[in-house]
């Protein structure tokens, strides 16, 4: 019975200090490997929104006194998903990232579901049915795929 009491902590604690082990040496094997949609991020992204410029500092007190505050910063810009960044296409040449872009134009506010429809010649329904398939997961379909298929 003591026997039982001190074998139990001790198996838990060298399988807690092996999984910790492999863990961290996992981590390390391949940090340069990257997984995901992450591996899809334009090398530029100089068209995605980011943080504003800073202010100009305030100017230290002089003999004893306070100093003044800077000026603010400029607001950020808006995020990736602008209508103007939509690619200029015809409805025949766009990709299924071009409609997967567009989809996530019109969710994010940037761009109503009316103007990507007028821009590219599509019904509301079209439009619709491309949101659907993206958010179902249905990317053989949103890429054009299923005919190649035979569906």
């Amino acid at each position: 019975m003591s026997r039982t009491r001190w074998q139990r902590p001790l198996v838990l604690a060298v399988a807690s200090v092996a999984l910790a082990t492999g863990t961290a040496c996992a981590a390390q094997a391949a940090p340069g490997v990257t997984t995901g949609i992450s591996q899809m991020v334009p090398a530029d992204p100089s068209h995605c929104g980011h943080g504003g410029e800073g202010g100009k500092g305030g100017e230290g007190g002089k003999g004893g006194e306070p100093g003044r505050p800077g000026e603010p910063g400029e607001p950020g810009r808006l995020g990736c998903f602008k209508f103007d960044d939509l690619p200029d296409k015809p409805k025949s040449e766009l990709t299924g990232v071009d409609k997967i872009r567009i989809v996530l134009t019109v969710e994010s506010g940037q761009a109503k579901k009316a103007d990507v429809a007028k821009k590219y010649k599509i019904s509301e329904k079209e439009f619709d049915t491309w949101d659907k398939q993206f958010r179902d997961g249905d990317w053989a379909a949103l890429m054009g795929l299923n005919s190649l298929f035979g569906s």
